[in-house]
């Protein structure tokens, strides 16, 4: 493999990433796609190309469409949940991070879309990624999908309609520090802290909804919840005295990460929405978790412990 050919695929590899993030939803998925992509291009000659990172977007596409197509049943889905996996980042506050997630943080979109993208056919779910969140022309899209232009435009404009049909909650505005954002969520903690389900409905919306995905592994944490009351006595339930919360940013917005023991039991993500919580999506499956390798987000300093007592 020509050392020159190497060097501009890996100047290429975030954004292929990053598009398989959005396509499949899943960091090990995405990351078996972009090294099939590597894969296909050290076997093709490509001496006539003249925009590479256009034929290399092509592959990693064709290959998510593929992947989309292929999936089987999802264990998540047997129990009625699935939380795509979070792109973690390390707070503001909290220093750099890693190089390649913070390039992928930079880039990334939120967990409600990505739930959305979900709910898509693969078809649509790829017009809809490339057009709209990557700005391809349709005439690009048409061949991956076997489509002509005018219905790779349907597909997209079909997706485009799903998605504002599920009426997601738009997000406060992200400021350089995430200030704002963070204040509401530590409002959460401190009242989940105080046993207070008065001041936690008070900093949610009325119609929060939370998102757990305890993957088959724990498939009782695994709920989908709505309603301000509601959340709120979930967040009381399930809380630990020894849960220690980690500031994170997740898939760009403020989240956490809870540890007890040093181990990592929770990634939770928040929209935050008109200066509260609209929407919360917890991932508590120990196997993924584990898979996020976390320990690299996690400070020495940890994180504010959250002596939070059970509900009765």
């Amino acid at each position: 493999m020509d050392e020159r050919l190497a060097r501009s695929f890996e100047e290429h590899r975030g954004h292929l990433r990053t598009v398989a993030y959005r396509m499949l939803g899943s960091l090990d998925e995405a990351d078996d796609a972009v090294q099939d992509a590597w894969l296909r291009l050290s076997r093709s000659d490509v001496g006539g190309v003249e925009n590479l990172g256009g034929w290399l977007t092509t592959v990693v596409a064709r290959i998510c469409l593929n992947m989309l197509r292929a999936r089987r049943t999802r264990p998540e889905d047997l129990v009625g949940v699935h939380v795509p996996d979070p792109i973690i980042g390390l707070a503001p506050t909290a220093g750099a991070g890693q190089p390649e997630q913070e390039a992928l943080l930079a880039d990334s979109v939120g967990l409600a879309l990505i739930t959305v993208l979900d709910t898509l056919a693969p078809a649509e779910r790829l017009a809809f990624v490339l057009h709209d969140l990557f700005d391809l022309p349709f005439d690009e899209i048409a061949p991956m999908v076997g489509r002509s232009p005018a219905a790779a435009r349907q597909l997209a404009s079909r997706a485009r309609r799903r998605v504002r049909a599920l009426d997601t909650p738009v997000p406060d505005a992200v400021h350089a520090d995430h200030a704002d954002q963070r204040r509401v969520v530590d409002a959460f903690f401190a009242a989940a802290r105080g046993g207070d389900v008065t001041s936690l409905v008070a900093v949610l919306d009325p119609d929060v909804v939370l998102r757990a995905d305890g993957g088959t592994g724990r498939p009782q944490a695994s709920a989908v919840v709505c309603g301000a009351r509601d959340v709120a006595r979930r967040a009381l339930l399930f809380a630990q005295p020894a849960a220690v919360v980690h500031p994170v940013l997740v898939n760009g917005t403020a989240g956490v990460v809870i540890t007890i023991d040093g181990r990592p039991v929770s990634v939770m993500g928040f929209v935050v929405a008109d200066e509260r919580i609209a929407e919360i999506h917890a991932l508590v499956d120990a196997g993924r978790l584990a898979r996020l390798d976390l320990a690299a987000w996690l400070g020495p300093a940890g994180g504010e412990r959250a002596r939070t007592p059970r509900s009765r």
